[in-house]
């Protein structure tokens, strides 16, 4: 996690974009920053999301993890925010735990019901020195544009097929996810396990897989015949369709 102190002469405003972003909502809000992972980045891979590498998943460095108020029990995931000094913008591939043992305004930044994003630190320190720890921000929601289809990995066992989604456009956030094998003609509604892992209790084994996927703002993508029918579990397979 960041050190907890607060610098406001050393606030570095710059306005940078992570993404390449367009907007959807007007309406900025008040929250802090601060950062983690170390200054390559290497300990935001992983997280509470569900993201394995965030280079091959499509996000890299330009992410951050969420407080409580706006992580939403994972369903903000993928989620894109462009956050200004007293303020920046970033992608939601995280989980900023709470901190009960300290108060909400001196090191337990992450507990409810304050809105704070646990940035990692290459993309904190285009809007603030190092030293400042803590800056205070404003943000709002936008539309995240993905470089290339949305992709698949698949995990689990038989009977058990646990599905990574990730380089997800649009809105970013996943709402409802459908799958489909080759013999079948029916789409099956998955659940979602954690983060962005959505879950099938169906035996698919043999079978070329079909995705449909919802994200938050109602919009519907289906790639057909994703994965060939001689798939394993444990690769990662990319779609030619985007939001």
């Amino acid at each position: 996690m960041a050190r907890l102190y607060v610098f406001s002469n050393f606030i570095l405003c710059i306005g940078l974009l992570f993404t390449s972003l367009e907007l959807v909502s007007g309406a900025w809000l008040r929250a802090h920053a601060t950062f983690y992972g170390g200054s390559d980045a290497s300990g935001t891979m992983g997280g509470a999301c569900g993201y394995g590498n965030l280079y091959t998943d499509g996000y890299g460095i330009k992410t951050a993890a969420l407080s409580t108020a706006l992580f939403n029990n994972g369903e903000s995931c993928g989620g894109c925010y462009q956050i200004v000094c007293t303020s920046i913008t970033i992608t939601a591939t995280n989980f900023c735990p709470p901190n009960y043992a300290l108060p909400s305004d001196n090191g337990g930044w992450c507990n409810p019901p304050r809105t704070h994003f646990d940035m990692s630190q290459p993309a904190f320190q285009t809007i603030a020195k190092y030293k400042a720890g803590i800056v205070p921000v404003l943000y709002r929601k936008v539309r995240c544009n993905r470089s290339g289809g949305l992709r698949f990995t698949i995990n689990g066992r038989d009977y058990f097929e646990l599905v990574l989604i990730s380089n997800v456009g649009g809105a970013g956030e996943i709402s409802q996810v459908w799958i489909k094998g080759s013999k079948s003609n029916i789409w099956e509604a998955m659940t979602r396990n954690w983060g962005v892992n959505w879950q099938s209790l169906s035996y698919l084994n043999g079978q070329s897989l079909s995705f449909r996927v919802q994200t938050s703002d109602g919009k519907i993508r289906t790639a057909p015949n994703v994965a060939p029918s001689n798939w394993r579990f444990g690769q990662s397979f990319k779609s030619n369709v985007q939001f």
